[in-house]
């Protein structure tokens, strides 16, 4: 129901734009906040940050002058935005919808998991 999308490779110090579509709309109410994880090779998951329904954001404090979330133009999408991209930036990236706040990166925790796509910024 979730399905992530972008270019595969982002040059260093170029901006990685993803972006997250809810095919089935039924997660885009007031109750969900959508996260985006990511998972660098060979390490775990990490948070990256996430958007209210209202707009409110929130982000991981390591990547929070990069990073940068919002709604598109239709109600049932949202971008992600990393600014001054690094190798360390590459990973598989996901995007995922939960009821509440805290932080969390297992899928087990999470409603709606995405499949994921893999973004490489080449040393």
């Amino acid at each position: 129901q979730l399905r992530e999308s972008g270019p595969g490779l982002v040059k260093p110090s170029q901006t990685l734009s993803l972006t997250c579509t809810d095919s089935g709309g039924s997660i885009s109410t007031q109750y969900y906040f959508w996260n985006w994880i990511r998972q660098p090779p060979g390490k775990g998951l990490e948070w990256v940050g996430r958007i209210s329904y209202s707009g409110g954001t929130s982000y991981n404090p390591s990547l929070k002058s990069r990073a940068s979330i919002y709604r598109g133009t239709s109600s049932n999408q949202l971008t992600l935005q990393l600014n001054s991209a690094t190798p360390e930036d590459t990973a598989v990236y996901y995007c995922a919808a939960r009821i509440g706040t805290d932080v969390r990166t297992a899928p087990g925790q999470y409603q709606f998991w995405g499949q994921g796509t893999q973004v490489t910024v080449p040393s």
